[in-house]
């Protein structure tokens, strides 16, 4: 598995990570043992959580099943999503970032976090006050790098900003939505992270599916798949244009002997800001397959042909 540095820091993950929202809301703790199991032994080293993701069972779940093998592997983990009905327990203030990362770090079972990233802005705390929280966490030990994910471009311009300005630890990572078919970081998000060497983890590389090549235009939606039981979902990613681009980018794939899964992996490999693909998994196999497929060392020819179709897309 090749290992890249996470933008300009030194921190080195895995190209491709393990998304672990499926830990809790979609398989149980023997279930993610196995997966847990198998992506350490394919040579993935980044797991990334959430304490949002499950309200903490995925957390708990990956500090079960790492075990012994922590010292092994980077743990990602977030903290501002809402973990109560009631709004309470949320946001990025110093007095909830405070007591998140001590039930994180008790979750996971670990005396520190590798990477510590806010999951979206909060508009009612000051970037000063979260900042400086984070950067008195990494002094203590308690976290070693600190990340954002879902923030605007100037939330990011600002943060950064805030954290050179007051010599405080700053983001070395971006986390948002990538793939062949959502592509909106490229319009302004994407120079300002190659502009402060930030490293982009995108997630939902398949874009829910759409680029298993298992939806299929005037056909019966799949039993079982995400988006035949996500009506929500469905409405966002089942379009009549996304479909037919995930076709055209199939015959592309297939015509050099690939998949479609291979070439949007591999695509977003050889975007130079990633660092790694975030994929989740629910069997030991899906971890074998997230693996293989970035394995295709697209061509600067295969590139631009790549890029023409998704430009003819958007026509």
């Amino acid at each position: 598995m090749e290992q890249r540095n996470l933008g300009i820091s030194g921190l080195k993950v895995s190209l491709v990570g393990l998304g672990c929202n499926n830990f809790g809301p979609r398989i149980d703790l023997d279930q993610t043992q196995a997966v847990v199991d198998r992506a350490i032994d394919s040579g993935i080293t980044l797991f990334d959580t959430a304490d949002g993701y499950g309200r903490g069972t995925s957390e708990e779940f990956l500090g079960k099943a790492l075990g012994s093998r922590r010292r092994e592997v980077v743990i990602a983990t977030k903290f501002g999503f809402p973990m109560s009905d009631d709004g309470k327990l949320q946001g990025a203030s110093r007095r909830y970032i405070m007591n998140a990362v001590e039930m994180s770090l008790r979750r996971l079972n670990t005396d520190w976090i590798d990477l510590y990233q806010l999951h979206l802005p909060d508009p009612l705390t000051p970037i000063e006050e979260t900042l400086r929280t984070l950067d008195d966490l990494v002094s203590q030990g308690k976290v070693r790098y600190i990340g954002c994910s879902n923030l605007a471009p100037w939330q990011i311009v600002e943060a950064q900003w805030t954290a050179r300005s007051n010599h405080y630890a700053s983001f070395v990572s971006c986390q948002d939505e990538y793939s062949l078919i959502t592509r909106a970081i490229e319009k302004e998000k994407q120079e300002v992270m190659q502009a402060y060497g930030l490293g982009l983890l995108p997630y939902y590389p398949l874009a829910a599916g759409i680029l298993t090549g298992k939806y299929k235009r005037n056909a019966p939606m799949p039993e079982g798949a995400r988006l035949t039981n996500n009506e929500k979902a469905a409405r966002r990613y089942m379009t009549e244009a996304n479909l037919l681009l995930a076709e055209k980018l199939e015959a592309f794939a297939m015509a050099r002997g690939h998949t479609l899964v291979e070439l949007a992996f591999s695509w977003l490999a050889s975007r130079p800001f990633v660092s790694s693909i975030i994929a989740g998994a629910t069997r030991p196999e899906q971890v074998e397959q997230n693996v293989t497929s970035a394995s295709w060392n697209l061509s600067a020819e295969e590139i631009e042909e790549i890029a023409g179709i998704l430009d003819a897309a958007e026509g």
